[in-house]
């Protein structure tokens, strides 16, 4: 079964969500499910036709919201000339929060054909380029000097083999940054720290109306 890609993926995004602000976001719009069961209904329908994930770049997660404000509560300057990943992109929240913050170069690492066209749209209702790869790039040279990782750590085999690929990175003097709620496969050690966010959430998505978004770096 194919993916569902080009004019077929957009028309999807269109009928399947809205243009909002994420809570923490005022001042950037995105394609988000204003309702979570009609869209994953609607990619139990879409499934039947193509192959289509589930839908988690509908929603503005916790920990990439927090990570993302941060980016923007940065000084500029920390942005300027610096080349940044945003690993797990979804809808591209925290790449384009990069982008907006000033970095050079924005690259948003996505696997889900759907949310890499949700990425697109979102760049172009920001007016900020994103390079979009559609690609797994664990254990890649990631060619960057920041490295951003959005509420990633839900899942133990792929918290473990990430952290795995970005620990040593963190060693070369690479900048990476990960935004987390208390997901449950969160590292436990070689974290600092570096600011924390109260992050409105709602009932349908997790089991609180708050989360708290802690934004670590992680040490070598």
């Amino acid at each position: 079964m194919t993916p569902l890609r080009g004019a077929k993926a957009y028309d999807f995004i269109a009928v399947n969500t809205t243009v909002a602000s994420p809570s923490l976001l005022p001042e950037m719009k995105l394609h988000l499910a204003t309702e979570i069961t009609p869209i994953w209904q609607a990619s139990e329908v879409a499934l039947q036709q193509a192959n289509i994930p589930p839908p988690f770049w509908a929603f503005a997660w916790a920990g990439g919201q927090a990570l993302a404000r941060h980016v923007l509560d940065c000084p500029r300057d920390h942005w300027a000339n610096r080349r940044v990943l945003d690993f797990g992109a979804g809808s591209g929240l925290v790449g384009i929060a990069a982008a907006m913050a000033g970095a050079r170069l924005v690259r948003a690492a996505e696997i889900d054909p759907v949310a890499c066209a949700a990425i697109g749209l979102n760049a172009e209702l920001n007016d900020v380029e994103i390079e979009i790869v559609e690609e797994d790039v664990i254990d890649r040279d990631p060619a960057v000097d920041i490295i951003l990782v959005g509420d990633m750590c839900y899942e133990k085999p792929l918290a473990e083999r990430l952290i795995a690929w970005l620990r040593p990175l963190a060693g070369r003097g690479i900048e990476v940054w990960i935004g987390d709620p208390g997901r449950t496969y969160r590292p436990t050690h070689g974290l600092a720290e570096i600011a924390r966010y109260m992050v409105p959430t709602s009932l349908e998505l997790e089991d609180r109306e708050t989360r708290e978004g802690i934004v670590w770096k992680l040490l070598p």
